[in-house]
């Protein structure tokens, strides 16, 4: 006789098409639990996804609010990603996108314009971040200091940090309701996609980066420390690799990528700087599921950043047309999360079938009984 049971193997390599799988069904079942919410509050679920589809997607307005909302979320999503290979969990590219503001601002407000100005804005935005960003990289590196909690205490820095200033040195000089600082001479501005609010240069940036860190990881001695870091610290130690100056560029160029989204918000959005949750409402959050979405694969971005775009957008529909709270969308954003979470045995182990065989057990022989002598 034989008994089957099921094990858990180890994969030796985990196949593409199974991180594929993985991502898109997640992201589909968490579509399917906002079409039950919606029928939960006495909606037709298959007439209100056919709304949101028809204004995001078929829509030239809608499809260019689903771009725009993609462009942070790239940029974010990708330095995210970069820094995930070399397991170093940037929980701070909320805080990172306002650092990047902030410094833009601060060439829109008190540099001269010229030729140089928007360059000059990009790279402030990214000097800003960076410089940000590399606190928690050096205190892991060096103190050891766990850069979850360091980076997620930032963000409240730097929102705070924000306010602090659009209530205080650069309040603006006609303030009425809400605080913000003067607005940014026309200079200053991005060009627009004609009829939407999608800034066509920080779109470009956003997709060359996203190829320029897959090229980096792949095709230099840093991208190589990089992926090495991902194995654990003590496989980077045998190869020979300084962990803290590595610590230190990838989360400068993690932070940057932030900050550059932050520079395109206020030169290309706002024109001014204004209070930090109308800035990013969320993106520096939204570009950790990003980031896992692509599996760590900064080109892979390209593909779940408008995912995620798309459910940013629907979420206007949602509050506008179908009259439902705004919130719905983090409900997607969190079944999506929590699923990629609870998938990540399967992707590391694979189930076997296995039989053992029961050993049939011959039965014990009697003793005869001996013959007595006559």
């Amino acid at each position: 006789m034989s008994r089957a049971s099921l094990r858990w193997v180890p994969r030796l390599a985990t196949p593409a098409w199974l991180l594929v799988a993985v991502s898109a069904g997640a992201f589909l079942v968490a579509l399917l639990v906002a079409l039950g919410i919606f029928a939960a509050y006495g909606l037709n679920p298959l007439e209100a996804g056919a709304t949101i589809v028809r204004r995001t997607l078929m829509d030239g307005r809608g499809f260019g609010e689903v771009v725009r909302k993609s462009i942070p979320l790239l940029l974010a999503g990708a330095g995210m990603a970069l820094a995930l290979r070399a397991r170093f969990w940037n929980i701070g590219a909320e805080g990172q996108i306002l650092a990047g503001a902030v410094g833009a601002s601060a060439v829109a407000l008190f540099v001269p314009v010229g030729w140089y100005t928007i360059p000059a804005l990009y790279l402030a935005g990214f000097v800003a971040a960076a410089l940000y960003g590399l606190v928690p990289a050096y205190l892991k590196a060096r103190l050891g200091v766990n850069e979850i909690i360091t980076t997620l205490m930032f963000n409240y820095v730097a929102i705070y940090t924000v306010r602090w200033l659009i209530n205080g040195p650069w309040r603006g000089r006609s303030v009425t309701g809400f605080s913000y600082s003067d607005r940014f001479a026309r200079e200053t501005y991005l060009p627009l996609w004609e009829g939407t609010r999608v800034h066509l240069p920080t779109l470009v940036i956003g997709v060359l980066l996203a190829l320029l860190i897959t090229w980096l990881l792949y095709h230099t001695r840093l991208g190589f420390s990089i992926r090495v870091m991902g194995d654990g610290p003590e496989a980077a130690r045998y190869a020979g690799i300084k962990l803290l100056p590595t610590t230190l560029a990838l989360a400068a160029l993690a932070a940057g990528a932030a900050g550059i989204a932050g520079a395109g918000e206020v030169a290309g959005i706002h024109h001014r700087l204004i209070e930090p949750t109308s800035i990013s409402m969320g993106y520096g959050y939204t570009a950790i599921l990003v980031a896992l979405l692509a599996r760590r694969r900064a080109w892979a971005t390209l593909i779940t950043a408008p995912l995620l775009g798309w459910v940013f957008a629907a979420g206007d529909v949602i509050k506008v047309s179908l009259q439902l709270p705004f919130q719905i969308t983090d409900v997607i954003i969190g079944v999506t999360l929590l699923l990629l979470v609870a998938s990540e045995p399967l992707l590391s182990y694979r189930p076997v079938w296995h039989r053992a065989r029961e050993a049939t057990r011959a039965p014990t022989p009697v003793p005869e009984p001996e013959e007595k002598p006559s």
